[in-house]
């Protein structure tokens, strides 16, 4: 059986979704939607990128420490994202233990085979 993986970008969170986040977001479940119909196994990724100095402002400008803002923005992204029916089938976030597991270990892969400095 085909493999297709799709992603979006990892959105931003210093602001809510809008019509550009919508547009990749809807390209790439019809991408995926085409493949399940092809009988391709899919995975459909998306997520948050939490970490950057505009998080931490758009934070304090809430009045929100940083991970409370954060998880408030993910639930806000996700309630967007059902009422599309998007069919995603994974979500992640960068401020996740899973996410920086796998930035190390891609990291590392690249580190050992010299293709950093």
């Amino acid at each position: 059986m085909a493999k297709f993986y799709v992603t979006t970008p990892i959105y931003y969170i210093n602001y809510v979704p809008t019509v550009g986040s919508a547009y990749t977001t809807i390209v790439a479940d019809v991408l995926a939607r085409w493949h399940r119909l092809l009988g391709h196994d899919v995975f459909f990724l998306t997520g948050l990128d939490e970490n950057s100095t505009k998080t931490v402002k758009a934070a304090k400008e809430a009045g929100l420490e940083p991970k409370e803002y954060a998880d408030f923005m993910a639930r806000k992204w996700k309630d967007v994202w059902a009422k599309f029916r998007i069919s995603y089938d994974g979500f992640i976030r960068t401020s996740e233990e899973r996410h920086a597991k796998v930035v190390r270990k891609v990291f590392e892969k690249i580190w050992k085979a010299g293709d950093i400095c």
